[in-house]
């Protein structure tokens, strides 16, 4: 298990779990961060990433990227 943030470009990876502050979780599973779901990474600038998940594209910062894992 690792953070997505260190996830590599283009590898699709299987969410196993979501931390952070309750709020931050709620937030993260909003945008479709939930857990058993797949999660790809698209792109990389300066330590923040835009991800495909569930069929959405989203840019996610370094801090929310190291509370999901993969």
């Amino acid at each position: 298990m690792m953070p997505l943030l260190l996830a590599d470009v283009g590898e699709e990876n299987i969410i196993r779990k979501v931390g952070g502050s309750p709020e931050m979780k709620k937030h993260l599973e909003d945008l479709g961060f939930v857990v058993g779901g797949t999660v790809r990474v698209v792109s990389e600038i300066n330590g923040n990433l835009i991800v495909n998940v569930k069929e959405s594209r989203v840019a996610v910062s370094r801090e929310m990227a190291g509370k999901i894992m993969v």
